[in-house]
């Protein structure tokens, strides 16, 4: 059992950084693969990016490539989002999630643990 709990999320103007965060606790953090999605108001959750168990690889959704950044300490059992040039259409919660399956995880049903969100809202 993982439980995840984000935190970072706030009101950012268009073109600023956010950094989230998520703590996750129990054992055998670093046999997961992490990954973080979204959800604005009225659309699906969308995935946004994933770190494997050994931070060694990454993946991106095109919408954020080039702008976030993804990584993690397996000795703090912690997973980070960096958000830069942050635009209002990245306004949603945004979750963490653990992945069991084989790598690439890119959907949700990939990941059997989530958290329970933050918001994050980019002003224009």
């Amino acid at each position: 059992q993982v439980q995840l709990v984000e935190s970072g999320g706030g009101l950012v103007q268009a073109g600023g950084s956010l950094r989230l965060s998520c703590a996750a606790s129990g054992r055998s953090f670093s046999t997961y693969h992490m990954g973080w999605f979204r959800q604005a108001p009225g659309k699906e959750r969308e995935f946004v990016t994933t770190i494997n168990k050994s931070g060694s690889s990454t993946y991106y959704a095109d919408s954020v490539k080039g702008r976030f950044t993804i990584s993690r300490d397996n000795a703090k059992n912690t997973v980070a989002l960096q958000m830069n040039s942050l635009k209002p259409e990245d306004t949603a919660v945004y979750y963490c999630a653990a992945a069991t399956t084989v790598w690439l995880p890119r959907t949700e049903n990939n990941y059997v643990y989530w958290g329970q969100g933050t918001q994050v809202t980019v002003s224009s």
